[in-house]
């Protein structure tokens, strides 16, 4: 499986994308689905919610 390719490398994160990101978080999703529905990647989306310490669930 090829990993997928972010366009959008390095962009600083909107005040939209937080307020999805703690929305999803806050609806249980896990990280992989929070980040493929901003466009971002998982390291991206962990290392920001880390930062505004949202808790994002864990799937297993």
């Amino acid at each position: 499986m090829a990993k997928e390719r972010f366009e959008r490398h390095k962009q600083p994160w909107t005040g939209e994308e937080a307020g999805q990101l703690r929305t999803l978080a806050g609806k249980g999703q896990g990280l992989k689905q929070i980040a493929k529905a901003l466009g971002r990647s998982e390291e991206s989306t962990k290392d920001f919610a880390k930062k505004n310490k949202i808790k994002i669930a864990k799937k297993r």
